[in-house]
């Protein structure tokens, strides 16, 4: 039977568990990776599991995220983190090293393998034709102890690219087009495999550029074939020998399909402030602009910093803007710094930022007072840049290189001849910040700061359930809505008592308050409830709040795994009106849920103040009932420790 890649991948992939066969999909994780907002949570709940050393091919813990060292904090959590992988056989990639996504492309992406990462960026590994997912830190710990990874069988849309970019149309704009068409949602439930004569155009970094933001289409992951190009890549990388040609069959099959002509597109933007609110640079070109930031792991490798660093050359930064640039990693600083690319950007007035997430995750760099930021990111979320009333647009490297000369959105197209730069030949490999576990590890020992504090351990679930309804929100409410993710907050990141002070806080200044004075509580929020970051924060800290289910119009995918992975219950409403029904304040009772969940019962009943009665839709698989009754999938693994 002809396959495309995605299914071939899964093929190699299937975990034989016996005693749960109801399962839709069961993979077996080769690699996984962590970065430091999520990982040191991560490493508490591994450690909590009990094993001794992981059982992946291979494991790796980078600091990327929290490098901002303004108080103790993100230092003892990244000696935390170094101690604890030369502890359990992890490799420990330095703060300096660069950006997971880039670092994990260059230096450790296998074409064929499968890949878990705690981060929701992790699909980047796609464009390399790995099968790569980003999941809670919980799903990665378990991973990493040689545990299957839980997946609904999704869909796979084939999204076919024919023809070639015209000058001055980069990757960037290729999946702003696809989100322009499918929007946040258009994802939820798919898996996005690239075919078409178009890709032949493309290199790996401007294919991972596209499976990087396939998270914004809330989708499972996105995927490249591994082919010609996918090998000149890994021999430029001197890693070759790890290259498998892995490519869709003639007459492979596909959910749906979606095609998209390179040769019509044009430069693209995203206004605020979503990643899918995306129009013409043509039609928004003149707008004064305060800001500009170059990076973060959607575009920051060296081919675009290098169109970028040749855009600046010789001129200045328009006087009413600052430029900031920040490379993917070491390896492409370094190369920049070789040929005299950073020259370029420094002479023109550029600041050159670390290589770290930083400005895309708010972590310095916030914008001025109403301020409109230009940014090669993949989020725009209000408020994630650390301005609450900044305007953030999303852009490819060229357009935000032209902007930050001009002053003003412009459309790159009316700049000139156009740039080209080819992937080198040679990449300059060092990879001495990259920390290898050693074999003995009895004497190591495991350095814990005030910052890291223990792990709070649920309860299995009960019978029934009742309280109060705590918030009633709208539709796509983003993880930073729910847990805030802000230069001062992510140093805490392993103190949940601490964060939880902060939960809703941009929405509803009293939800911390009122949640603490009552025992239970649920949450009912509209369409895509939980989409952007894989971070579980957002689910274990309404957790620690006493919230213990949240009714929904839909969810986001990482969301919904998170909340049952922390013992709460998703469910969504059978009728649109069930929402309508609902007031913040009012009193509910769940009940029967032991016995719901143990007879898969898909139709629940919440019961109102009055007697008002909301039917819920309960769609869970097998192991999500299991990990529902056990009071999540720490306390689940734990009881199976023997297995």
């Amino acid at each position: 039977m002809a396959k495309n890649v995605v299914e071939k991948i899964i093929d190699a992939h299937r975990f034989i568990d016996d005693q749960d066969p109801a399962n839709d999909l069961a993979l077996k994780i080769d690699y996984t990776l962590t970065q430091d907002s999520t990982g040191t949570l991560t490493y508490l709940q591994w450690e909590a599991l009990g094993i001794p050393k992981v059982k992946t091919k291979l494991s790796v813990a980078f600091v990327d995220h929290n490098t901002l060292q303004a108080g103790y904090e993100n230092a003892d959590d990244h000696r935390y983190l170094q101690t604890v992988a030369a502890k359990h056989g992890i490799y420990f990639s330095k703060p300096g090293n660069g950006i997971c996504h880039q670092v994990f492309l260059e230096r450790f992406a296998v074409p064929g393998a499968t890949l878990l990462g705690s981060d929701s960026h992790t699909p980047t590994a796609g464009g390399l034709g790995m099968l790569a997912i980003g999941a809670g830190g919980l799903n990665v710990a378990v991973s990493m102890a040689g545990k299957p990874y839980y997946l609904n069988k999704p869909k796979i849309c084939n999204v076919k690219l024919t023809g070639s970019l015209s000058p001055w149309v980069s990757a960037k704009d290729i999946i702003l087009e696809l989100l322009k068409r499918l929007t946040v949602k258009g994802g939820r439930g798919k898996i996005i495999e690239y075919s078409g004569d178009g890709i032949l155009g493309l290199s790996v970094p401007e294919r991972a550029t596209i499976t990087n933001m396939g998270a914004e289409l809330g989708s499972t992951t996105s995927i490249f074939p591994s082919d010609l190009e996918t090998k000149k890549f890994l021999k430029a990388q001197d890693r070759e020998d790890c290259w498998r040609e892995i490519t869709a069959d003639s007459g492979a099959y596909y959910d749906e399909e979606v095609i998209i002509e390179l040769d019509k597109l044009e430069p693209l933007i995203a206004q605020p402030h979503s990643p899918d609110n995306v129009v013409k640079v043509s039609e928004i070109s003149g707008m004064p602009i305060n800001q500009v930031i170059i990076g973060s792991c959607t575009n920051s490798s060296f081919q675009d910093l290098m169109k970028v660093a040749y855009i600046l050359r010789g001129k200045t930064v328009h006087p009413d803007v600052s430029l900031a640039i920040a490379p993917g990693s070491k390896q492409v600083l370094t190369m920049l710094a070789e040929n005299g690319g950073l020259l370029d950007m420094v002479n023109a007035g550029a600041r050159i930022l670390e290589s770290a997430c930083g400005p895309c995750i708010g972590m310095g760099q916030a914008p001025e007072t109403g301020g409109i930021s230009l940014r090669t990111n993949n989020r725009n979320f209000s408020g994630r840049s650390g301005t609450a009333d900044a305007k953030v647009f999303l852009v490819s490297p060229e357009t935000a290189a032209v902007s930050a000369l001009q002053g003003f959105i412009t459309d790159p197209r009316t700049w000139g001849e156009a740039i080209h730069v080819a992937m080198p030949e040679k990449f300059t490999i060092n990879d001495n910040l990259v920390l290898v576990p050693p074999e003995d590890t009895k004497d190591i020992e495991v350095i814990r700061g005030p910052n890291i504090i223990p792990l709070a351990i649920n309860e299995k679930m009960e019978e029934d359930i009742s309280g109060i309804v705590l918030l009633k929100v709208g539709d796509n409410i983003n993880t930073d809505d729910i847990m805030p993710s802000t230069a001062q907050l992510l140093p805490y990141r392993s103190n949940i008592p601490y964060l939880a002070n902060y939960c809703f806080s941009g929405l509803d200044k009293d939800f911390s308050a009122r949640a603490k004075s009552l025992k239970n509580g649920i949450i009912v929020a509209g369409e895509n409830y939980g989409q952007g970051s894989s971070r579980e924060h957002a689910a274990l800290i309404p957790r620690f709040l006493g919230v213990r289910a949240v009714l929904a119009k839909s969810f986001a995918r990482i969301h919904f795994d998170n909340l049952i992975n922390m013992g709460v219950i998703p469910l969504t409403f059978e009728n649109i009106d069930g929402y309508e029904k609902i007031a913040q304040g009012s009193d509910f009772v769940l009940g029967e849920i032991i016995t719901n969940l143990k007879l898969e019962n898909k139709n629940w009943t919440l019961r109102l103040e009055n007697d008002n009665l909301i039917r819920v839709r309960a769609d869970f698989t097998r192991n999500q009932v299991n990990l529902l009754i056990a009071g999540g999938l720490l306390n689940y693994t734990k009881s199976r420790k023997e297995d």
